[in-house]
């Protein structure tokens, strides 16, 4: 990560509700949320990489990995 986010009240405020929901759609199981999360960020770096042109080195040890 390049730089640090800083978040308002407010905005974390609905960054929090975003989460919970996120959470219940996965029946309130947070590990198995974040491991969708992670899987679906892989996918659109991906996605910005092939359009930007660019490509990140993989994760050593992961191989074929959701991060490459």
């Amino acid at each position: 990560m390049n730089q640090i986010v800083r978040l308002d009240r407010r905005q974390e405020a609905v960054l929090q509700a975003t989460a919970d929901k996120f959470i219940a759609l996965h029946k309130g199981d947070a590990v198995k949320a974040l491991k969708e999360m992670i899987v679906l960020n892989g996918h659109l770096q991906r996605r910005l990489d092939a359009l930007s042109g660019t490509q990140r080195k993989p994760l050593e040890g992961r191989g074929n990995s959701a991060f490459g």
